[in-house]
């Protein structure tokens, strides 16, 4: 279909074929399992590396993000777990199960998401071989290629790698977290027994090389190792062979997924579990003994040691997707810069100060907030600047602007959030950076994770201070802004100027602000906030008047939200959810839910942003709705356990692209959706127009940043754009 068309009112089918990933919950439950639909999540990333309607090496992206999903999600998630079962806590969570039985069904649901991975990656190598792209096997080395495998051998591999005998003299090394390892067993005339040896690959060097010559054939590493292995074991002849690998927990890294676990633990308890192996998996073929071996030593439990099929590690796939084959590889996409910055010459505060702008990342330049803070370093008339900060790109555009401004003099002040998972290293880096610029860095709450994304300034202005802010739903990361679907705010509405700086002084000083104008925030008002929302659309439904909620967010597990959802649903409330990964809520139960419907989209862009739409009396969408964006999903970490924020918008141009842009098209999307059954399975929708939101947002320009592109005072766009909706149906 055309993408740049309407969007049109169409009826949203569903496939006939569910997903491989069996169904998470029965009759009587009223919650899911949140581990189990995390699996499905991921089982529906794993399904977009088999849609063929996406490019060859886009099918092995999905593939390897996947791996690297499911590898994280056993060293977070799966850690915690087990933690839970080594102190001894048996109490059921929300869905019913406690931990034992989690685990029991975590370990069925995942052994299933691996061998599929697997079959894909079979799929997927053959289609590449077909399109040019050898991956090869040390049985097709030639002799030629031989003799320029072993000098690249001898100059980047043999240097780097250190051979490990094991027996009584020599002990089982210890093998890191994610430690990727070969296993041989040889033997020599001179020697009664066979040698048993290690060689521990180093995360540094590349999982493939690529030989020369003009076809594309890569090598896996474990090969090229296999094919030189007398350079490690002269006078040796190797007998037994294979590979494993292993992934441990830790306590920093299960710090932000596994907060609501990890909190039962005893720090005892945590110190003496630091480093256990959550997952050991080997070849398939590995001989007995040596599987024995491997297992015996890393001290691996029941049910963590799996065999596998095909190669270990399938993360590193992604080292296979070439830019040099733009055939295989989603169309190039440049992402808009705003007319509306454009209309005044680049002039960021300009803009803002005319109107309130949205603007969609990734379909328009996360450049803007960039030169938001860059604009703020260079002014002569900026004062002050306090900003959020809990991921960044090394080599930040806004820490080098925040830099610059803190030593030409102004106020700089970063919250700087310690506790981001992965980041921790690189956040105390750059905090540093800033403080030897001149910088007040603030490090956050013992006990609570600063996740809300806000950069207030403050410029003089004739006789007066002005404030300007930002108001995110995703991180101050240009990287990420490119692939990640978010909005960010820009406004200089003094309520919301005065309550963002109110919240950023209880960032710094702990103290609890004052009564809020506009903005609401956890985890002090925005949980009280939501409840009344939704109070007002039950009450709406009981008095026979239109309601309606719409959300869109990463994971719905919030066990009180989800009640309240359900009694919304039971007064007669439709509630239309788009939630793109973890939905522990059940939708289309008769008598609990049956007014619910959820769907999730999984795509080229990752879907990211958080929006809450309440009717408010007038069928949706509608210019009286309550609109509001935020960085929190609904999670209990997230209420309860961070500083997050929920903002109003009320500007009607932005209020409109919201509901009638973005929410429509999220709906109305079915070339990427997936619809939720009431056990927990989805269903992927069908492609019955092929209409794709991301593909239509690529090839529409906003409505907020159109600009000169918009009639003067026109604050609306052709009603023909978005025709009225209420339902996902």
């Amino acid at each position: 279909m055309d993408e740049t068309a309407p969007l049109k009112e169409e009826t949203t089918s569903i496939a006939t074929s569910s997903s491989d990933v069996p169904a998470i919950a029965g009759d009587g439950v009223r919650f899911l399992n949140r581990e189990l639909s995390w699996l499905a999540f991921n089982a529906r990333v794993i399904e977009e590396a088999e849609n063929e309607a996406h490019p060859l090496l886009e099918r092995l992206r999905f593939l390897s993000i996947s791996a690297a999903n499911l590898d994280e999600f056993f060293m977070v998630r799966v850690a915690g777990i087990k933690g839970q079962i080594r102190a001894g806590i048996t109490q059921a969570s929300d869905d019913g199960l406690s931990p034992a039985q989690q685990i029991e069904a975590i370990q069925k649901h995942a052994q299933k998401l691996m061998h599929e991975q697997h079959a894909v990656w079979g799929i997927l190598r053959k289609q590449l071989g077909e399109n040019g792209i050898e991956v090869m096997n040390r049985r097709d080395v030639s002799e030629e290629d031989m003799v320029w495998l072993e000098q690249q051998f001898m100059e980047t591999v043999f240097p780097v790698l250190t051979p490990l005998a094991v027996d009584p003299a020599h002990p089982f090394p210890f093998i890191p977290n994610f430690g990727f390892s070969l296993v041989v067993l040889l033997e020599n005339e001179e020697e009664d027994e066979p040698l048993r040896a290690l060689l521990p690959i180093p995360s540094q060097l590349e999982r493939y090389v690529r030989l020369p010559g003009p076809a594309v054939r890569f090598l896996a590493l474990e090969d090229w190792v296999l094919l030189f292995i007398n350079k490690f074991f002269p006078d040796f002849e190797l007998i037994e062979n294979g590979a494993f690998r292993v992934i441990r927990d830790s306590e920093m890294e299960i710090d932000e997924e596994a907060e609501d676990l990890v909190r039962t633990f005893e720090s005892a308890l945590k110190r003496r579990r630091r480093g256990s192996v959550i997952r050991l998996t080997f070849n398939a073929d590995m001989p007995e003994q040596l599987q024995n071996l491997i297992i015996g030593e890393m001290g691996a439990e029941a049910g963590v040691a799996m065999p596998m099929e095909g190669p270990l590690g399938l993360a590193d796939t992604k080292q296979l997707i070439l830019s040099e084959r733009p055939d295989l590889l989603f169309t190039p996409f440049n992402a808009r810069f705003p007319e509306r910055i454009r209309d005044f010459g680049g002039d960021v505060f300009a803009a803002i100060s005319k109107k309130d702008i949205v603007v969609h990342h990734p379909y328009e330049s996360f450049d803007v907030v960039v030169q938001f803070v860059r604009q703020a370093a260079r002014d002569p008339d900026v004062v002050a600047i306090k900003q959020t900060l809990y991921r960044t790109s090394n080599d930040s555009p806004i820490i080098a602007a925040l830099i610059e401004a803190a030593e030409a003099g102004k106020s700089v002040t970063a919250m700087v959030e310690l506790k981001a998972r992965f980041d921790e290293e690189a956040n105390i880096r750059w905090a540093r950076d800033l403080e030897r610029a001149g910088a007040q860095v603030v490090y956050g709450f013992v006990d609570k994770k600063i996740h809300a994304k806000v950069n207030l300034i403050v410029r003089r202005e004739g006789q007066t201070l002005k404030s300007y802010v930002h108001f995110g739903t995703g991180n101050y990361h240009p990287i990420t802004a490119k692939v990640y679907t978010d909005l960010s705010f820009f406004t200089c509405d003094p309520a919301l100027c005065r309550d963002a700086a109110g919240l950023l002084n209880y960032m710094t000083g702990y103290a609890k602000p004052g009564e809020m104008e506009k903005l609401f925030f956890s985890p002090l008002t925005m949980r009280e906030k939501l409840d009344e929302l939704t109070d007002i659309e039950i009450e709406n439904a009981q008095a026979g008047k239109p309601s309606g909620i719409w959300m869109k967010m990463n994971s719905l597990v919030d066990p009180e939200i989800i009640e309240k959802l359900y009694e919304a649903s039971n007064a007669g409330v439709p509630v239309d959810l788009v939630i793109r990964g973890i939905c522990c809520l059940r939708p289309g139960v008769p008598g609990m839910s049956e007014n619910i419907r959820v769907k999730s989209i999984v795509g080229r862009f990752l879907e990211h942003s958080r929006i809450y739409i309440f009717a408010h009396g007038q069928k949706l969408p509608s210019p009286v709705a309550k609109v509001f964006i935020g960085s929190a999903d609904m999670m209990p970490r997230n209420l309860n356990r961070r500083v997050e924020t929920l903002v109003p918008i009320e500007n009607p141009t932005v209020h409109k692209q919201i509901i009638e842009e973005i929410m429509i098209a999220n709906f109305r999307d079915q070339a990427q959706s997936w619809s939720m059954r009431p056990d927990g399975d989805f269903q992927r929708v069908e492609d019955k127009d092929d209409l794709s939101a991301q593909k239509y947002f690529m090839t529409n320009p906003s409505l907020s940043g159109r600009g000169s592109a918009l009639k003067l005072g026109d604050e609306s766009i052709d009603p023909s754009d978005t025709r009225d909706r209420n339902r996902a149906d």
